[in-house]
């Protein structure tokens, strides 16, 4: 598997941590740890990579670097 940038975020709005991947865009997942979000955004970048070679789409190759990573 690609090594692709993940955010994981607390969100007081969902009560709980948000994984998310920049690169493969709609790809995130929920968890009530940092953990179980990570966990499940493995999980649906697993799918959403196993959708796209399915469907003949595009996937793009990592290249998010968050901006604290571009100042070094």
């Amino acid at each position: 598997m690609k090594d692709y940038h993940i955010n994981i975020f607390y969100s007081e709005e969902d009560e709980g941590y948000i994984a998310d991947i920049p690169d493969l865009e709609y790809c995130s997942a929920y968890g009530n740890t940092p953990n179980e979000a990570l966990r499940a955004v493995q999980e649906a970048m697993s799918a959403w990579i196993e959708s796209a070679k399915s469907n003949g789409k595009h996937i793009p190759k990592p290249c998010y670097k968050p901006l604290i990573y571009q100042a070094a």
